[in-house]
């Protein structure tokens, strides 16, 4: 069991993500790109678990046929490489008519190889049973030696056109699409884990073919890459599809705001920060409760803000050469910041001093009650303001020192 590891754990990624994406899958099952994405996971499971020395030595056994594994680990294979293609073809959209053309081309294509690759097993003699060394064992087999050729070749074409294809998209896309990007250079560093696979694969023979040993090239040095390559790649298709759903948002967004409600918690009123909140609430609804702290913590700052700190936070963001919607919210950012500090100091020194009435005296202008309405922050939405509260340097500075102006 030892020795399958390396390939039991990226293949055991592999169904989770599938069992993640089954409800969705299935609920878009009517969609080309839904049987894709399916198809791909399925089959790089597949491949994990069949290429593992444990699996190939049951596979023998139980079939009663000596390297059976081998026709069926390098079909299942070159069915991965092909499923690769037809995903990023779903994926990259454009006419209908052009992408099915394209897509029933490329299951034909690699069909025939799967295919080829059966029937020169059969031609073939491999009376030996290989669990980790076939490929180079029989490099110079008849029928075995082209079976080995046709397999490699097949993954080459599949793995560099997968990458290539991926390599071209990442550069056009939006910095915006975030996670689309972000998959796209996963399956790019799969391809390039892969390309150090398929030398290690192909150096291995070409040595065999030539009367020298380098088995250890393909035995050893191959399936860490394998291994390596099909993690990327899998969490590459995944990513974009997590990233992209409602619940991922939310998540993000939930823990950008984090800062803000760390800060703010602690003066919001206790009929909205003792909401009842469970390990196992929906995303959606811990989202819910933050934002609602955070508001309710910004409205009993109102009194505590200072339009001045504002309006010199907000001179030194343009000054910083920051465009005017960000300065906005850098400034709020800083008159919310002194405002926390302010109101932090005035409640210390009236913990402290419990013989005045209240703390008279120790609040700044404008906390006392019947003064005019408080200022009220104009940045929306919170995600920004929560970003600059947190990544700011006017913000930094006030927030050691809010009297600075």
């Amino acid at each position: 069991m030892t020795d399958g590891l390396i390939l039991y754990v990226p293949g055991s990624v592999m169904i989770l993500a599938l069992l993640i994406k089954a409800p969705t899958l299935r609920r878009g099952w009517d969609q080309p790109l839904m049987r894709a994405v399916c198809t791909l996971l399925v089959v790089g499971c597949l491949v994990m678990f069949l290429a593992a020395p444990p699996t190939i030595a049951a596979v023998n056994r139980l079939t009663g046929i000596v390297n059976f594994s081998a026709p069926l680990v390098y079909g299942v294979l070159t069915a991965f490489s092909g499923s690769c293609i037809v995903l990023v073809l779903q994926w990259g959209g454009g006419p209908p008519a052009v992408v099915r053309r394209a897509t029933r081309l490329t299951v034909a294509a690699f069909s025939a190889v799967t295919l080829l690759i059966v029937v020169l097993f059969v031609r073939g003699d491999a009376p030996v049973e290989r669990l980790r060394d076939l490929d180079t064992y029989y490099a110079n087999t008849p029928w075995l030696r082209e079976m080995i050729v046709c397999y490699l070749l097949a993954h080459t074409v599949g793995s560099s056109t997968l990458t290539l294809l991926c390599w071209k998209w990442l550069l056009r896309v939006r910095p915006s699409l975030r996670p689309l990007r972000t998959g796209l250079a996963l399956i790019v560093l799969g391809g390039v884990l892969d390309l150090g696979y398929l030398v290690s694969k192909w150096a291995a023979v070409g040595a065999r073919w030539t009367g020298r040993d380098w088995d250890g090239l393909s035995t050893y040095v191959a399936p860490p890459f394998a291994s390596a390559a099909a993690l990327m790649v899998g969490s590459g298709f995944i990513v974009p599809l997590v990233g992209g759903s409602a619940a991922w948002r939310d998540f993000s967004r939930y823990r950008g705001l984090h800062p803000l409600w760390k800060a703010l918690r602690g003066f919001a009123a206790s009929s909205v920060t003792t909401v009842p909140l469970t390990w196992w609430s929906p995303i959606g609804i811990r989202l819910i409760h933050r934002e609602s702290v955070i508001d309710d913590g910004i409205l009993a700052l109102g009194r505590w803000f200072d339009p001045a700190v504002r309006g010199a936070a907000h001179e030194a963001a343009l000054r910083q050469g920051l465009p005017e919607p960000q300065a906005s919210v850098v400034a709020d950012a800083a008159m919310l910041a002194a405002a926390c500090r302010r109101r932090e100091a005035a409640e210390a020194a009236e913990a402290a001093d419990r013989t005045g009435a209240h703390g008279a005296g120790r609040h700044p202008a404008g906390a006392d009650q019947g003064l005019p309405e408080p200022y009220r922050l104009d940045s929306r939405p919170l995600a920004a303001l929560a970003r600059e509260f947190r990544t700011s340097p006017i913000v930094a500075a006030i927030r050691r020192d809010p009297a600075l102006p």
